[in-house]
């Protein structure tokens, strides 16, 4: 009885109110991601939240956990609509409608950990331990269901944070789950501050935060390699006008004719030449030749078209050296040294159910939305003696994808982008906060050429050693340290995870066996 006094206190006994607090707890969060980076409030935001949910019903526990949900992604993703309204041919309003059925989408899966704690605890109230791990769950159920939009996961605002030292040793997901036991705990400890398991949780979780620093997984090799990332900030309305298109290719060869002498490898971004790759074999060649003569490489985003199947992929080739002293350049059409993007963004790059959607709205029908996949599996592109393994935009938040195209030998990791689509919004900076967290977590340089920014370079230890401005017509040329080793997250974090879910799996079996025991014991008794 004292302990469910001291939990209403916190409470607030006004449904609507309630809604609404949850609502803005979550909407909090945003600013614990980039650009902003104040990663408490991240931590703030779910103590507000579970302190609401906290032995509520799983009924109402879903209703409160969705607001928060609610929140957090309207606000977090809001520079969704940025390419509805701007490049989708859609009024403001239903860019904005648009935008928040996706976040009403993705508020079900916090509803469903609110709903699932409850229904788990066997009183039917929410115990805030069984929801942190019902909320792990969930978030992995985010990253695969409807091909998976992992975007926001909590554990990313902790990137400058004490808890970016676990990301080598249980990744982003582990951080998530440490962040959420925490605020259990905290929410635990506020109701009842001599709470044992919310006390032995926080000091486990102290003592993790101030022994992780210590481990070092990797050593510099001595090596490095010169990149230039030419960073063309070409207007997304002129990214498919044939009128622009010659233009466009002339900027990206022009500004790096003079790069080649100087650097390893040089680097445009994501479908940089905009003219499929049959039809830009002259250009191709030109550049290939160019690249070879100075004994330097480029790599390159292109749309491809597989003349067999008759497909289209969103690719990346590499021209000039393959290897150091080649005596010519490695490329030709058909060639094995490329990439093909595997997950796809959907309505960008795919359409579900294109036949019915796509006569609907222009949005539905946006240039090049109409890819193939390529394999889950991919060798790492060689340019110049150098072994980068190449992601494309989007896929730099799975990081399954990057796990299994690991190797080595992989010097790298490069990823190229176009996020003009998402304009001046916190959209790009969340881009690259995820490519500083998958730095962090195998311990690899990772390399970031985008058309209009935010294009930078970062180090194996998650910190950006060099950028340059936003919306800008740039070139960034640095030196890349090599690095050896695996992180333990980067060698066995696919084993981890699968370990992770069974043990969650047979966790719920296990509970959902007792409480339907103790359910059949009580009707015995009764009756």
């Amino acid at each position: 009885m004292i302990i469910a006094e001291q939990i209403t206190r916190f409470q607030i006994n006004h449904k609507l109110l309630a809604l609404l607090f949850c609502y803005l707890s979550g909407a909090l969060a945003t600013l614990a991601f980039a650009p902003y980076g104040y990663w408490p409030l991240a931590l703030l935001s779910v103590v507000l939240w579970f302190s609401q949910v906290h032995q509520q019903s799983a009924r109402r526990a879903s209703q409160l956990s969705y607001a928060w949900g609610f929140g957090y992604f309207s606000f977090g993703i809001s520079w969704v609509h940025v390419s509805i309204e701007q490049f989708g041919g859609m009024p403001l309003l239903a860019s904005l409608f648009l935008m928040l059925l996706l976040c009403g989408y993705l508020a079900i899966y916090p509803a469903l950990s609110g709903w699932l704690a409850a229904k788990l605890t066997g009183q039917n109230k929410v115990n805030l331990m069984v929801l942190a791990i019902s909320w792990l769950v969930t978030e992995y159920l985010r990253s695969f269901v409807l091909t998976g939009f992992p975007w926001l996961s909590i554990g990313y605002s902790q990137i400058d944070s004490p808890f970016a030292a676990l990301a080598p040793i249980m990744g982003e997901v582990g951080i998530s789950v440490m962040v959420m036991l925490s605020c259990a705990s905290l929410c635990l400890l506020i109701v009842k501050p001599k709470h044992k398991l919310a006390i032995i949780s926080l000091v486990l979780i102290a003592v993790s935060l101030i022994v992780s620093p210590q481990f070092s997984f990797t050593q510099s090799t001595g090596d490095s390699f010169t990149t230039a990332l030419v960073q063309g900030n070409i207007k997304q309305e002129l990214r498919w006008d044939d009128e622009a298109e010659q233009n466009i290719i002339d900027l990206y060869i022009n500004n790096s004719s003079d790069l080649y002498k100087d650097h390893d490898v040089v680097i445009w971004p994501e479908a940089a030449i905009p003219r499929v790759e049959p039809l830009a074999q002259e250009t191709l060649r030109y550049v290939n030749e160019q690249a070879h003569l100075n004994d330097s490489s480029l790599i390159t985003g292109i749309i491809n078209y597989n003349l067999e199947n008759r497909q289209f992929y969103n690719s990346i080739i590499v021209m000039g050296n393959k290897s150091q002293g080649d005596d010519k350049g490695g490329y030709y059409f058909g060639n094995s040294n490329q990439y093909s993007k595997h997950h796809l963004l959907p309505i960008g790059e795919f359409v579900p159910f294109g036949d019915l959607l796509r006569p609907i709205a222009p949005f539905f029908n946006l240039p090049m939305s109409s890819f193939s996949r390529g394999d889950f599996v991919q060798t790492n592109l060689q340019a110049n003696d150098i072994r980068l393994l190449p992601l494309i935009c989007f896929e730099i938040v799975f990081p399954n994808q990057l796990s299994a195209n690991l190797r080595d030998h992989t010097d790298a990791i490069l990823t190229i982008s176009n996020d003009a689509w998402f304009g001046d919004s916190h959209g790009p900076h969340q881009h690259l906060e995820i490519a500083r967290m998958r730095a962090l977590e195998f311990a690899k340089p990772v390399i970031r050429a985008t058309n209009n920014g935010l294009t930078a370079v970062i180090d194996h230890h998650g910190q950006i050693i060099a950028d340059v401005p936003q919306f800008t017509e740039s070139i960034l040329s640095t030196s890349v340290n090599k690095v050896s080793g695996q992180t333990l997250y980067g060698e066995y974090g696919k084993t981890l995870h699968k370990i992770l879910v069974w043990l969650l799996i047979l966790c719920f079996v296990a509970r959902l066996w007792q409480l339907k025991r103790r359910s059949n014991k009580q009707n015995t008794e009764n009756s």
